[in-house]
């Protein structure tokens, strides 16, 4: 019989084997009709080369696309209509600046990597690219049982833990991608891995406290675990209402899946619902048992609370965490933009969304490294896509994915270090393009799973998590 050969690299393994040998093993495995989840595990365990410089992920979401011109990728040349009004400051990095309203950041330059040439063609508002690596145009936006996995789910696929242990290794925080829109976002499921593999979400109820005329209020706000005690101002009607609404899009959304899928969200559900009343899980939620300084250091906000319990959860055993600062026009309009700044966008940047970004993401990394854990927890900031070069009339930048950026920081992360460029208007990538399957297939590299590392699809072929794209070598460390 001929054997087939699976497309990688030549290193080799541990035991003497290359990982492209083991990749046609694997092959002629599937061929044989033999392709299983255990095959896949073993073949997991051949393929790591070397031990995973990252045991945890963080994975800090700004949803609606944020402007990294007006936050890490400044032109202070550009023309009028284009360029930033805010100032560039130097940071603790040589050669490096970054916006003057993010002071904090500048300091933990030193452990930070910026990417300044992310581009994709999937889309506005597509976030399946960014948690999937997948960069195709869809339909529509809703998750479907045909999608890739998210970084997230092949995590719990491959997790080694018992179903009898409190934590999950995935779980996503403060509530499922677009609930403050009553939209649900695909790109954080399990996709054809099955349900099964989907996060452990929580649930919000947001407040806001308005601040100046003109500028968005302030998110405030915890994540839940899924049907704990309501807060006292929030009544039995209002939150009825808000279920009600949300229960008519889940069933709608179901009716037109695919046959199966009710029968395995079901099975979801019950995992969940096993670990409401776990102690590992009850503990990471209360963050009552933190010093009121470090409480105080990530700020009451529900991006801070959410971040906090991001670092509990992790620090319980949680492999892979997201941390998404979100939009929210229901249940009441409290903060509609969020990162999508149509409008008034650097009033927005200046006075809400990134003095709340600076604060939190400098304390969870100064938190992380107190712990003596930022060394083993792999930080990624990421939206799904960025805005445009051109002001509009509005004082806003709207959708645009030719040119954006991203960050990395902590385990296996070269800090200090810039990938890629913009052009002088940061419209389009100038040098170093740098794809969002790349980006995944980081995180794969520096977990140990290894972006080449195969999975089966929902005919049992054989599908690699990187999808064939390198990682960033330029920054691992």
């Amino acid at each position: 019989m001929t054997m087939m050969r699976m497309l990688g690299t030549p290193r080799r393994c541990c035991d003497g084997l290359t990982r492209r040998e083991t990749l046609a093993a694997g092959a002629l495995t599937f061929l044989g009709g033999g392709f299983t989840h255990e095959h896949l595990l073993a073949a997991e365990a051949a393929n790591e080369v070397n031990p995973a410089k990252a045991k945890n992920v963080i994975l800090i979401y700004l949803l609606g696309g944020a402007p990294t011109q007006d936050m890490y990728d400044l032109k202070p040349n550009a023309p009028s209509g284009v360029r930033c009004e805010f100032s560039p400051i130097s940071t603790n990095a040589p050669g490096i600046q970054i916006c003057e309203h993010l002071p904090l950041t500048a300091k933990w330059m030193h452990r930070t990597a910026l990417i300044r040439s992310l581009n994709h063609k999937a889309g506005c508002h597509n976030c399946l690219p960014s948690y999937t690596g997948h960069e195709v145009g869809l339909p529509d936006q809703h998750p479907h049982d045909t999608d890739p996995p998210s970084m997230g789910s092949v995590c719990e696929y491959f997790s080694k833990k018992s179903a009898a242990e409190d934590l999950p290794d995935y779980v996503y925080l403060p509530n499922w991608l677009g609930w403050g829109q009553t939209f649900r976002r695909g790109g954080p499921y399990g996709g054809f891995l099955g349900k099964r593999y989907d996060p452990f979400t929580s649930e919000c109820i947001p407040t806001g406290t308005k601040g100046a005329p003109g500028n968005p209020q302030t998110v405030h706000g915890m994540p839940l675990l899924p049907d704990r005690k309501m807060p006292a101002e929030i009544t039995v009607d209002r939150f009825s209402r808000r279920k009600d609404l949300l229960k008519q899009f889940d069933d709608e959304h179901r009716r037109i899946e695919k046959t199966g899928v009710v029968e395995r969200y079901s099975e979801t559900q019950q995992r969940a619902f096993g670990m409401l009343g776990a102690s590992k899980m009850v503990d990471a939620f209360d963050i009552s048992k933190e010093p009121v300084a470090i409480r105080e250091r990530y700020g009451d906000t529900l991006f801070g609370n959410t971040a906090l319990i991001g670092r509990r959860l992790i620090e319980r055993g949680v492999r892979f965490v997201n941390v998404t600062f979100d939009l929210y026009l229901q249940p009441t309009l409290i903060d509609y933009d969020a990162w999508d700044t149509h409008t008034n966008n650097f009033k927005i940047l200046k006075n809400n969304k990134l003095p709340i970004f600076d604060k939190v993401y400098t304390a969870l990394l100064e938190d992380l490294e107190s712990r003596g854990m930022l060394d083993e927890t792999l930080i990624l900031v990421t939206s799904e896509m960025g805005r445009t070069p051109r002001v509009n009339g509005n004082a806003g930048r709207d959708h645009w994915t030719f040119c954006y950026g991203s960050m990395m920081a902590g385990a296996g992360i070269k800090g200090g270090t810039v990938v890629g460029a913009s052009d002088e208007s940061a419209a389009y990538v100038k040098d170093r393009p740098v794809s969002t399957t790349e980006i995944c297939s980081t995180v794969y590299e520096l977990l140990g799973i290894g972006p080449e590392t195969r999975v089966p699809d929902k005919v049992g072929r054989p599908y690699s998590v990187g999808m064939g794209a390198e990682p960033i070598w330029e920054l691992i460390s």
